[in-house]
């Protein structure tokens, strides 16, 4: 199983970052990707997922119409673009398999991580 997060780095207050999350084909062909994050002392939050075939999404109210997840699946990649950044969006950011081709919210309910990549945004 591999999952290769990248991406991250130090942005300013309203700018951008690209998320990429690099799959093996055979491990995610049929299942459900998603992004999560945690920040220092909290836990890990759910961000977005999307279903590998339909292209389904789901987002979190606190990144919705800022942060927008799509996949390529030629390259067995998974992206979250990030816009408008602020400083609460500042954690180490996950990308993991699910154990469905359906997307959840819950961490639970994925079976595979990324090692995470950090995103830190100053004011």
């Amino acid at each position: 199983v591999q999952l290769q997060a990248s991406g991250g780095g130090l942005v300013q207050t309203g700018g951008s970052l690209k998320l990429s999350c690099a799959t093996s084909r055979r491990t995610a062909s049929n299942n459900a990707v998603g992004w999560f994050r945690q920040a220092p002392g909290k836990e890990r939050e759910f961000v977005a997922h999307i279903s590998w075939r339909g292209g389904g999404t789901s987002y979190a109210d606190s990144v919705k119409g800022r942060f927008t997840i799509s996949r390529d699946n030629a390259k067995n990649t998974v992206y979250l673009q990030m816009n408008s950044l602020n400083v609460e969006d500042t954690a180490v950011y996950y990308c993991a398999i699910a154990r469905s081709s359906y997307g959840s919210t819950d961490a639970k309910m994925y079976q595979y991580w990324g090692q995470g990549t950090q995103v830190t945004v100053s004011s």
